[in-house]
This record gives structure tokens, sequence and C-alpha cells, in this order.
């Protein structure tokens, strides 16, 4: 590596992307292994219970009696070790839910890379927005699928993306070891007929003959581009990982492989806090919807929490509830914070006791970018498997979102952002796949079938 003539910030991200990789790999064999072993153990008790049936005469009464009692509990035997076993491996039976509670809605394609985050716009026009390791960030009409808008200021991969809560501008992360705040004006495009839409929910349409690169020729080509941002915030010595909008928007957060968090003045640029303290690369960042505080990630297995509601004293509490990296921790409506790791847990937390958390979640493969929906708190968890869980905020399993050959995501699971205004559209999802789906998730039927 030390011959290497690629840039430090291009090594470290393939040497990121490389581990992601290799932990997405790691978790399949894993899984692989389980089942084998699950095989295995089946045909063991088959052949045990086979050869006692067949080592007897079976026109004798008794003997038939015995066979036929066997043949029951082995048929028994089976049917609870096929139960504890999917339970276990694959995903408990009360997490196949019926297509009518959460269904596919829309793919939004046209990234040449993974797509890291995405997030929706908090003011009207209401837009998608994706951030890709393609180096671009796209916006994209909920409705319609297509691009509206691209943004190509960065010159590395964007990591994250979020939406001014009152003004049409967006913050943007990156591996360039900046963050850019951009202005955009996006034209909706008129919405399709009817018929449209309800042929994409169709069970004869086939996601998994796409040909991954078919959006390159049409969307992003169209799309207006925009090249240089409003505002450059560079400060960090590392890879920029993740970006947030204090309450208010006059001061935004970022969070960086230096081990650091910035906290930046919007109008003037300037750096105004540095928060140091983690041990290790950060992760992600995320601020509190109504109050001045912010929680910080790291794969140092911890996440802290920032206060700056007194000017005077900036308080720092630190949380070590994982045993791997912390992928992301985000802050609900209420007062709890909620937190997934690498460890493949996510873990509920109030804000007013933090000591322990009030519940966890355990899963079968690492959490990455949470969501929490801000109506009914269903938090959202996008795996590494591919596989999208839905939980409310008691550690209650609700849903798995459909996957297969034909829809859903063929790579791991990046990152979740719920869209309670939009009501066809409600949940978004993207992944390695290059693809951000939209999806129908029915709430009140899916409350009530737990």
């Amino acid at each position: 590596m030390e011959d290497s003539k690629l840039p430090m910030a291009l090594r470290s991200n393939l040497l990121d992307l490389f581990g992601q990789i290799e932990r997405e790999f790691e978790n399949l064999y894993i899984e692989n292994l389980e089942l084998r072993r699950e095989i295995e153990s089946l045909n063991e008790r088959l052949a045990g219970e086979g050869q006692t049936v067949d080592g007897g005469d079976l026109s004798k009464g008794a003997l038939k009696t015995k066979a036929s009692h066997s043949t029951s509990q082995l048929s028994q035997k089976l049917k609870t070790t096929y139960k504890a076993s999917t339970s276990k491996i694959v995903s408990s039976f009360k997490a196949t839910t019926s297509r009518a509670v959460c269904q596919l809605v829309k793919e939004y394609v046209g990234h040449r890379d993974g797509i890291w985050d995405l997030a929706v716009t908090r003011v009207t026009p209401l837009v998608l927005g994706t951030a890709s390791a393609d180096h671009c960030s796209m916006l994209w009409s909920i409705e319609t699928g297509k691009c509206l808008l691209k943004y190509a200021g960065h010159a590395g991969s964007v990591n994250s993306i979020k939406f001014h809560p009152t003004e049409q501008m967006a913050l943007t992360a990156s591996g360039d070891q900046t963050a850019h705040i951009w202005r955009y004006m996006v034209q909706l495009p008129l919405p399709q007929p009817p018929a449209d839409i309800s042929a994409s929910l169709d069970d004869d349409v086939d996601f998994s003959d796409k040909d991954e690169a078919d959006g390159e020729a049409e969307g992003p080509n169209e799309c207006p581009t925009i090249r240089v941002a409003t505002t450059t915030l560079k400060s960090h010595q590392g890879v920029v990982i993740a970006a947030d909008w204090l309450v208010g928007g006059k001061q935004v957060v970022t969070a960086s492989w230096d081990r650091a968090a910035n906290l930046y003045d919007v109008e003037t640029s300037e750096l105004v806090h540095t928060l140091t303290g983690h041990d290790q690369e950060l992760t992600h960042c995320c601020t509190h919807p109504t109050q001045r505080l912010v929680v910080t990630s790291s794969r140092d297995t911890t996440f802290r929490l920032w206060d700056f509601r007194d000017p005077s004293i900036h308080s720092v509490n630190v949380f070590q509830g994982h045993t791997d990296t912390v992928t992301s921790a985000v802050f609900t409506v209420g007062d709890n914070v909620v937190s997934g790791s690498d460890d493949r847990t996510v873990k509920v937390w109030d804000l007013k006791n933090m000591r322990s958390p009030i519940a966890t979640i355990r899963t079968d493969s690492a959490v990455n970018r949470i969501s929490v929906s801000a109506n009914q708190r269903i938090i959202a968890l996008p795996h590494d498997n591919r596989q999208v869980r839905l939980f409310d905020m008691n550690g209650v399993r609700l849903a798995r979102l459909p996957r297969s050959n034909r829809q859903g995501h063929r790579r791991m699971v990046c990152c979740s952002a719920w869209n309670e205004e939009n009501q066809a559209c409600n949940l978004f999802t993207c992944g390695f796949d290059r693809q951000a789906i939209g999806w129908n998730i029915n709430i009140p039927a899916l409350l009530q079938e737990k």
C-alpha cells in the first residue's frame, strides 16, 4: 500500500467499501452454515426415526401403532424445528405480512454507484433526495420516479443528504472532506394517470431482470445539473460521513472520520465548535427536531449526546450500550433516542434516563441508518442482509418489507427515511444496488395486525 498512487481519501473510501463487502459476505456465510447445521440435524433425526420403524414387522398391530406414533412425533419435531429455525435464521412468520400492508410503489433508478443516504424535502414541493458513492446527489419526483435535478459539486462520494427546515436548500457531506450547502429549484412533472401507478404494484412486474445501468441512458442525462455550492464547509481532516441542520436552520453539524464533529454557522460558514471525544471514526450525526441537541455515533461502539440549549454550558453524555460500531442514533419526536449498530441490535433510550435502554431489538444482521416515523413512531431497520424490518418503540416486530428476486433490494440496504406527508409513498429505502425504493406502508393495518 505504501507504493499506491491513489489519493488518501480514495484509498480510505475503497478500504471502507471492501470492509462493507467483506461483512456482507461474512453474514451470508454464517447464515449458510447455520442453515446447513439445521438440515443435517433434521436428516439425522429422520434417519434415526426411520430405522426404528423399518426394523420391525409392520403387520403387527402394536408396531403399526408405534410406527404411526413415531411418524406423528417426527412430523411434530420437523414442524417445531422448522418453525424455530425459520424464526432464528430467516425471520418469524409474523414478519411476513400481506402485500396489502407493505407494498413496493416506485423505484428510483439512475445513480451509477451505491446510494448511501436519502431524505425527503421539508418544504413544498415534496421531492426525494439521494446521496451516492458516484459523487452525485439527485432530487427525484416521488410520484413519477424521474430525476428532477442533479448536484455534482463534490469531488468524492456523497455520504449524506439533509434538507433545510424552511428553505429550498440541501446539505450534503462527502468523502472529499467537505460539506456543501446548495440551493435548488425543481419543477414537478405532471402526475401520471392512475393506471400507471396500479401497474407498478402488479404482481407480474419483474424487477430482477432490469439492467442495473438502464437508468444511466435516460434519467440523469435529462436532469438539470448544479455544479457549484452556495456554501462550502471545510475544516475536517478526513471523510465527512454525515451532516444535519440544527433546529431553525441557522447552524449545521458535520461528522467525520477525523473523529470530530463540527458545528458551523450557515450564514458566515465559520466553525463555531469542534466536538471531540470519540476514540474512532464517526459514522453519523442527527439533530433534535425542536431542541438544540445533537447525537453523534462512532465506530468506538458509543454514541454521544451534545447539549447546546444553554449557550454557556455545552454538556456531553456518553452512551455505551453497544458492542460494535454504532451506525446511527436518531431522535424521535418524543423524548427518545434510537440507536442501531453492527452488533445486530437496535436500542431505544429515554432522554430523561439514559443509563440503560428501555427496549432492545435483536436481529440477524448488522443495522444501518435507521429512521423513526413521527406520528406512530415506527422504526424502520435497513440491514446488511438486504432486508428491511419495521418495529415499534417497545421492540415488537411489526413487518418485514417484501423482498424476492422480483422486488426489493438486491444488495445491502444503507438507509431508510419516513415521509408521512405522502399517503401513497410513506417510506423510502436505498442501498448498494444503486436504487432507492418508495414503499406504501398501511400503518393502521400494520398496528391492527400487532
